[in-house]
């Protein structure tokens, strides 16, 4: 494999339009090569990696029109992990993307604490070139203990093109989350989120915090729990688990925001064992659509429900049945 430090990407070359006269440098080449980053782009400049007609200018320098640019830049190793052999479900692969069922217990980056045996380490096994890319190539993360369907870009461009679709809201998250309460109704949590003011592990709802909006609506309801579909509009760390704990509703399971651990009345020693033996948050990431970076075609990959939250469905399920049965012979 071509050592990654010194492998140069191939030169593109493009043409200055003439209606672009007078305008910065550096705002022409983020059209001329809409796959690349603004910031990535103005670095290459800075770095003399870009030439019009010959010179290197600096990125506010204004063109005239019709001068021949070429971008002959040297891609630097991005992500420094080690890969190892971690068997991944890939749901979906080509050469630009793979889309991947992530397991719980499986943390994506490497860490404090988690400094291999990651995600990052899986992909670099998959594919070496991914050290290349801004953390292997992952545009967006889930925790450590949440399941589900991820996209990770196999290219730059692909990685600006994915980027650009999250920031834009345009890439559709559907999870399935099981939480305590038995709601009436969906609804939308609409209320920003940043870091906890005391607690660095946690995030909380804060009025200076950063916009976030989780749409959820009833999947199946139980005497004291609800299986939620929730859609992600925006995509703030922990979202799902802030958002569901804000509205008292916290998912089952969940460490950092479960709260109190509540039963319903006259649970059965065997349900009682095996809620309290649901050790992560049940929350799965089960649908992602997107447009492909490179073609525009739509790709959509569902995750099937892991076994553990299954289980726990049909604990809740029974249990919700024979109180029912119950309540009715009483009547």
């Amino acid at each position: 494999m071509p050592d990654p430090m010194t492998d140069a990407a191939s030169p593109r070359l493009a043409i200055v339009p003439q209606s672009a006269a007078g305008r910065r440098l550096d705002a022409v080449l983020a059209e001329l090569f809409p796959e690349y980053s603004r910031s990535r782009l103005s670095a290459w400049i800075k770095s003399g990696d870009v030439l019009a007609d010959g010179a290197s200018l600096r990125g506010r320098d204004p063109v005239r029109g019709g001068e021949e640019v070429i971008l002959s830049a040297i891609q630097e190793t991005q992500t420094h992990a080690v890969a190892e052999d971690i068997p991944l479900d890939i749901l979906y692969a080509d050469e630009h993307v793979f889309v991947l069922d992530k397991p719980a217990g499986l943390v994506v980056h490497p860490g404090a604490g988690n400094p291999a045996g990651t995600l990052v380490n899986a992909l670099l096994h998959l594919d070496a070139n991914l050290e290349l890319l801004p953390r292997a190539g992952i545009v967006h993360r889930l925790d450590k203990d949440t399941s589900g369907v991820m996209v990770v870009a196999r290219t730059l461009p692909a990685h600006t093109a994915l980027v650009a679709q999250l920031s834009a809201r345009q890439v559709h998250r559907q999870y399935l989350a099981i939480v305590v309460g038995a709601l009436v109704s969906g609804g939308t949590a609409n209320a920003p989120i940043d870091r906890h003011p005391r607690d660095r592990l946690r995030m909380a709802v804060r009025e200076d915090g950063k916009d976030a909006i989780t749409h959820f609506r009833l999947r199946e309801r139980y005497r004291n729990h609800t299986a939620l579909e929730c859609r992600l509009e925006t995509g703030r760390t922990h979202q799902i688990r802030v958002h569901m704990n804000h509205l008292k509703h916290p998912i089952v399971g969940d460490p950092l925001y479960g709260g109190s651990f509540k039963l319903p009345k006259g649970a059965s020693d065997a349900f009682i064992a095996a809620l309290r033996s649901f050790k992560r948050q049940a929350l799965h990431a089960e649908v992602l659509e997107f447009a492909h970076p490179v073609t525009g075609e739509p790709i959509r990959r569902s995750a099937p429900v892991p076994g553990d939250m299954q289980r726990l469905m049909k604990l809740l399920r029974e249990d919700a049945a024979v109180h029912a049965e119950a309540e009715r012979q009483r009547r």
